[in-house]
């Protein structure tokens, strides 16, 4: 799957104890009194409630930053969002006064930056394709060198994670021989980590927004997609992995799984579908409560379509999720079971929140940031 056609690579990589008295109770509702056993408040209550959440909605869009630029990938630190992206671009842009950004040329080649990640001391990104090179760009100075290089021809890097300052990971497409191929980060240094995991023909990844993995101090999960669209879980502390299989829209080059986000080591969603036909929406959503082990299709024809990122809020305990795709931006405040468009605003690949009730997107030529307010 190293080699595709140009549009592949745009999108793929070449691609989450009440009260039973049963005394009847008078409930408040929009100036009128509704009687309601008090065994029926706690479910009218939640139908209430899910009503004035879901008037969550869009209360200002501000495009902060704009270029010739694709950007699937961002990171936040001293009140900026930093990116990475197409033609070896770097930069960043400072979220409290967006006239003072810069942006930096790391290379002469015109690489293909879809991933970044920091530590305490410096960000780091890998261009795409073969040679793949890692570039690490320290915070203070700006001065960016390649610390590591992958020459194999069949190099594709889908996605870089930093499990904390001290351990990260990236991962690529697997060469003929399909075992799952990582280069891991310890202690300042870069090296390719072996791994017993074998992939399924046409079972690879997607570079989309660089969240196609996630961790807790405990695992780190990976997400698959293509001709198999599945789960990979390391324990972080026994290097030990597990596969496990996912009743997502899986069976194409185009399909599966394009971003996951764990809570906690049990708790998690994935999100998804099918680029050539971004309006799908069977099948590309799901949520897990055991770790990755198992997953529940959520929302099911009833979302808006092919997702490439999904977060959950912090602080909220899994219960609010922001998604956007390239033709929508999408809300949940149930977990992930039923969800909302809150935006048709397009061009958007990649977000993160930045707040309790603001989140910075990127995408096609620009970079965003997004404020949420009650209707």
């Amino acid at each position: 799957m190293a080699k595709r056609s140009e549009q592949n690579r745009n999108h793929l990589k070449n691609r989450i104890s009440i009260n039973k008295n049963i005394d009847e109770k008078s409930t408040a509702c929009c100036g009128f009194f509704i009687f309601v056993p008090m065994k029926k408040i706690f479910p009218f209550l939640l139908a209430f409630s899910g009503v004035l959440v879901f008037s969550q909605q869009v209360k200002s869009l501000e495009t902060v930053f704009t270029d010739k630029i694709s950007i699937r990938a961002i990171e936040l630190y001293d009140n900026k969002v930093w990116y990475s992206g197409t033609d070896s671009k770097f930069g960043f842009v400072d979220l409290k006064n967006p006239e003072n950004k810069k942006q930096l040329i790391v290379s002469d080649k015109k690489q293909q930056f879809r991933t970044l990640g920091q530590d305490k001391n410096a960000f780091y990104t890998i261009n795409i394709e073969s040679p793949a090179e890692f570039y690490r760009i320290d915070k203070n100075s700006l001065q960016h060198n390649v610390v590591f290089r992958d020459t194999a021809k069949t190099a594709f890097y889908d996605a870089l994670h930093f499990v904390n300052d001290h351990l990260a990971y990236a991962f690529s497409d697997p060469d003929r021989s399909h075992r799952l191929k990582m280069a891991a980060f310890r202690n300042g240094k870069w090296n390719f980590l072996r791994s017993d995991v074998l992939l399924q023909e046409g079972e690879a990844a997607f570079a989309a927004s660089n969240t196609n993995m996630a961790s807790t101090k405990k695992h780190l999960w990976i997400a698959t997609g293509g001709k198999a669209s599945r789960i990979i879980r390391l324990n972080l502390k026994s290097g030990t992995s597990e596969v496990f299989t996912t009743p997502f829209i899986q069976g194409e080059s185009s399909k599966g799984i394009y971003s996951i986000d764990f809570l906690n080591d049990n708790f998690g969603i994935a999100a998804g579908g099918d680029y050539t036909k971004p309006e799908a929406n069977i099948n590309n959503i799901a949520t897990t409560n055991d770790g990755g082990k198992t997953w529940h299709v959520q929302a099911s024809g009833q979302n808006a379509g092919y997702t490439t990122c999904v977060r959950i809020k912090p602080g909220s305990k899994g219960k609010e999720i922001i998604a956007v795709g390239d033709k929508h931006i999408s809300y949940s405040s149930d977990f992930g079971k039923t969800w909302k468009k809150i935006s048709d605003e397009k061009g958007f690949f990649v977000c993160q929140w930045s707040g309790a009730d603001t989140i910075v997107l990127a995408g096609k030529d620009k970079i965003a940031v997004l404020k949420l307010g009650n209707g």
